[in-house]
């Protein structure tokens, strides 16, 4: 497997490229995805560092593993390729963002005009075997993004992480909350969302205040 990964996000991150977990890692994503339908293709793996650079980083949006349908992963959480079917978290999320700024519900379910904003689209595992959730999970890319979060909440100030679901909110403990701004809620899973605190909770309003009273441009969700 080629490391293919935006320049920004190489010295900050080459201690762990450097490191024996992630060349066990890469060893057992070459076996993976030569003998087996992985997803996102190989070349979309590092996507969501590809479109939202280190030093451009705003907010950390964590998702827990890719889609593992065909088609559905492009290496950005939540997100979907145009054309697409939007999946049913992804339509409780752009139900929230219409709920909460009314913005009209997008044909898109493309994420990419978030990241380029500054939106990091942080899948905790970056690879899954078709049809098999949580398959890459444990093999160490949870190492890699936990690393990833704790050096963000480290080296920068004002940041926003979006914990949505237990999974999500166990990641806390690597962000410093006197630093920067922890939201969290329910997973928008259907479930789950239907089950309490996901409708309503404006967490996308709450993201863009907060971004002002740091002196940073807001997102245009």
């Amino acid at each position: 497997m080629t490391l293919q990964i935006h320049s920004s996000w190489e010295k900050p991150l080459q201690t762990e490229f450097e490191s024996f977990y992630f060349r066990e890692l890469t060893t057992f994503l070459t076996m993976e995805y030569q003998n087996h339908s992985c997803y996102p293709a190989e070349n979309f793996i590092f996507n969501a560092f590809e479109h939202c650079h280190y030093h451009q980083v705003k907010i950390v949006l964590l998702g827990q593993d890719p889609y593992h349908g065909a088609g559905q992963a492009h290496g950005l959480s939540f997100s979907v390729p145009d054309g697409i079917k939007h999946p049913p978290s992804l339509v409780n999320v752009f139900k929230e963002v219409e709920h909460d700024l009314g913005i009209p519900y997008p044909t898109s379910g493309n994420l990419e005009r978030w990241a380029k904003q500054g939106v990091l689209l942080l899948n905790a595992s970056l690879s899954v075997r078709e049809g098999e959730a949580g398959s890459h999970q444990k093999k160490g890319w949870e190492t890699l993004t936990d690393a990833v979060i704790q050096k963000l909440s480290e080296n920068k100030e004002g940041l926003v992480f979006l914990l949505w679901g237990g999974f999500a909110k166990q990641k806390a403990k690597f962000i410093d909350p006197k630093k920067h701004l922890i939201l969290t809620a329910r997973h928008p899973s259907p479930l789950s969302a239907n089950r309490g605190y996901w409708f309503g909770n404006k967490h996308f309003s709450q993201c863009n205040r907060y971004l002002k009273t740091n002196g940073k441009t807001p997102i245009d969700w």
